[in-house]
């Protein structure tokens, strides 16, 4: 029982990890990457559908990033789609083609990417400790219903607390990466 509850705690924290470092890869840096178009969805038929089912996207150069719609129809929606996504980016076609140029940041622009990025990760410490509390929860519950010894829940406890902060210091460790990145000229 124990083991279940441990081992679903663990689940729920990567999860919760790699649900932050898919927004860390939202956030934009000076750097072009393709990944920065994947939440953009284009009106397709009538239904909205994702860029990078409709095209093929690859990088040009490091702040250029080069859109080939698979029809060649296509072309005015994917780059409507991309002007109007809010990312800040003003792509150019050229017949079938689709230019997006990376435009650089601004220091200013920079320090508010990086107060995002802190306000991400302390979400997601939060969710990390919010798995904790419920884990802690289910474990004293376990001890309620007499299934487990109070030896036993301490100890369960005891790593349930070293998991969270292992998981916390991956945390960091993502947040202090991505800061790099953004202040990277």
């Amino acid at each position: 029982m124990i083991a279940d509850v441990k081992k679903a705690t663990e689940q729920k924290m990567v999860k919760s990890l790699e649900s932050l470092k898919a927004d860390l890869g939202k956030v934009r840096t000076g750097r072009a990457h393709t990944g920065i178009l994947d939440h953009v969805m284009v009106e397709y038929y009538g239904s909205p559908t994702a860029i990078n089912q409709l095209a093929s996207m690859t990088l040009m150069d490091a702040r250029t990033i080069s859109v080939q719609p698979f029809e060649a129809k296509m072309v005015g929606p994917i780059e409507k789609a991309i002007r109007d996504a809010d990312l800040g980016l003003n792509p150019s076609s050229q017949g079938s083609l689709i230019r997006v140029p990376m435009p650089a940041l601004t220091e200013e622009r920079r320090r508010d990417l990086i107060k995002l990025v802190k306000t991400e990760g302390e979400g997601a410490k939060v969710a990390m400790r919010n798995v904790r509390r419920d884990a802690n929860g289910q474990l004293k519950d376990l001890l309620k219903d007499k299934a487990i010894s109070e030896d036993d829940e301490r100890r369960a406890q005891d790593e349930i607390q070293k998991l969270t902060d292992k998981f916390i210091a991956e945390i960091d460790k993502a947040l202090v990466a991505k800061e790099a990145d953004l202040m990277a000229v």
